[in-house]
């Protein structure tokens, strides 16, 4: 592995020399749940159910890579759902998802700069889709929380694409926007936080861990572990 180097404050670079040319770039893919975000949409659905602390717990030991199936660990977490109101969903977006610090500004200089935008993530369409749509983001893949009579089953709804959206699935989505694209995987740039993110992040030509879990940082490109994150516009070539 390459020797990490402090770029500046809170911003580490590996087997890269800036500055780079935002315009090589064809396609930027954001984790959603604690890097565009600044929550985990499935621990704050299980505050409702009063069962928080039981699964936010299950989401740290995934995200830090101690669980290596995502897909059962998932479940398990979907199933302590059951009951929540889609209210309540309602409630979490409202009143505690935010966008983190910069993600607006690095979305709107990734546009500007010819990029297309996906948003891939473990978490629910629920949320993605409002992202998405706020964003003006041009693609989004996620999982869907199956809501009868207002309230979830604590299941998941198979999609066209497949059952769940985890790491390999989410290593797929970006290559095959890719191809859709017309780009090649060396011009995009992956953005994540968790050991789920490191498939997408290994098969991008640039891999940015955004206040990431340390098996996570140790492999990514770049690190922002201080401010937003419009701090990878700093590696950039002014336009």
């Amino acid at each position: 592995m390459t020797s990490s180097i402090e770029f500046a404050p809170g911003l580490t670079v590996q087997g890269i020399t800036p500055p780079l040319n935002l315009r090589d770039f064809k396609l930027i893919a954001f984790d959603m749940d604690s890097t565009l975000i600044n929550i985990e949409c499935v621990d704050e659905i299980a505050d409702a159910a009063g069962r928080k602390a039981e699964v936010a717990a299950i989401t740290e030991a995934a995200m830090r890579g101690e669980i290596t199936d995502y897909k059962e660990s998932l479940r398990q977490r979907v199933a302590l759902l059951k009951g929540v109101t889609e209210e309540h969903l309602a409630h979490v977006y409202r009143s505690r998802l935010r966008l983190n610090p910069g993600a607006a500004e690095l979305v709107l200089a990734c546009k500007a700069a010819g990029l297309k935008v996906l948003l891939v993530s473990g978490g629910f369409t629920y949320f993605a889709e409002r992202l998405r749509d706020r964003l003006a983001l041009d693609f989004a893949r996620s999982n869907q929380l199956e809501i009868v009579d207002g309230q979830l089953t604590g299941r998941l709804l198979d999609q066209s694409w497949g059952d769940i959206c985890d790491g390999a699935m989410k290593r797929e989505t970006l290559l095959r926007t890719c191809s859709l694209i017309g780009c090649s995987p060396a011009q995009a740039i992956a953005m994540g936080d968790g050991a789920n993110d490191l498939e997408m992040m290994g098969v991008a030509g640039l891999s940015v861990a955004y206040r990431a879990k340390p098996k996570v940082r140790a492999q990514a490109k770049v690190a922002i572990d201080m401010g937003g994150l419009d701090r990878l516009l700093e590696l950039f070539k002014s336009a």
